[in-house]
Parts: structure tokens; sequence; C-alpha cells
């Protein structure tokens, strides 16, 4: 029994469908891969700090904890093959000025602080090759509501030389 036009050209077309969506799988994985060939991480999570942020007044009077997390994308391997920390990135020093951030001069928003972490710790430590930033403000209050918590996440990349 022949296959009627209709199904046959719906069945191309599925077939179609299926072949583009594998190409686009290849190429997101490709590009994962570039961005980073291993995988390698460095994470420092749940640093918290008091800071005096905000556009509230309040804010800025009494200050509030600030939640950081941030992960530094490098390759590992120099430091895990000859266990010499001056082939690495010494993350008490990420944490040190992720410290002074925060801690520091107050600023409006909290993006502000999450692109001035990832920014120095791209420009003190030339190996790191992306740093993603969260920052979050827990227990936050939205007219008579009480968040758990807001927070801004950033990923930044080092520019190609």
């Amino acid at each position: 029994m022949p296959i009627p036009p209709l199904y046959s050209s719906r069945k191309v077309s599925i077939s179609r469908h299926v072949a583009a969506q594998e190409i686009s799988r290849t190429r997101i994985l490709r590009a994962m891969s570039a961005e980073n060939v291993n995988g390698d991480r460095i994470l420092l999570e749940g640093m918290v700090f008091h800071g005096h942020h905000g556009t509230l007044p309040a804010e800025r009077e009494l200050g509030q904890p600030f939640i950081v997390d941030v992960e530094l994308r490098l390759d590992l391997r120099p430091a895990g093959t000859s266990d010499d920390l001056e082939k690495t990135v010494d993350y008490s020093e990420v944490h040190r000025r992720a410290r002074e951030i925060v801690e520091g001069d107050p600023v409006n928003l909290t993006e502000t602080i999450a692109e001035r972490i990832a920014t120095e710790v791209l420009e003190e430590h030339p190996p790191v090759r992306s740093a993603r930033v969260r920052v979050a403000k827990p227990h936050v209050r939205l007219d008579d509501t009480v968040l758990t918590g807001s927070a801004v996440e950033i990923v930044r990349h080092r520019d190609p030389a």
C-alpha cells in the first residue's frame, strides 16, 4: 500500500527537524568545550560579609549581610600535578578582595558589587578565563512581603588578547 503524500512529506519534515536539533546540540557542546576545555573550577561559596549597599536610607544606615559565591574557570592541571600554589589562584586573595568590595564604599546596586568583584578577579589573576559571581541579599523586604532573598549573578570572560 503506497504512503499517502501528506504523511510522506510530514515524515521528511520531522526528519529535517531532528537533524537540525542534532546540529544545534553539536554546536552548543562544541562552544561549551571551547570555553573551558577541561571544566576546571575553583569555587568559593557562601562568603558572608556585612555591607551598607542599597537605594533605601535604612540599607545605607544599618547595613545588611551579603552572601557572595565566586566561580573561577581556569586550568588547574599545572597546580594539581606540581602541588605548587604559584601555579593556581590563591583563593584567600579572592576572598580578601571580595570582602573589601562588599564591606567598602556603599553603592546603590547589587549588580555593581558583582561587577566589581568579577573585574578585580580577572585583572588580578591572569590564569582565570572567566568568573561567575553571585551576590545575594537574604530576607529582602518588598512592601508588605519579606522574600527569602534576592540575588544577582553575572559571568564575565577575559577579553581575548
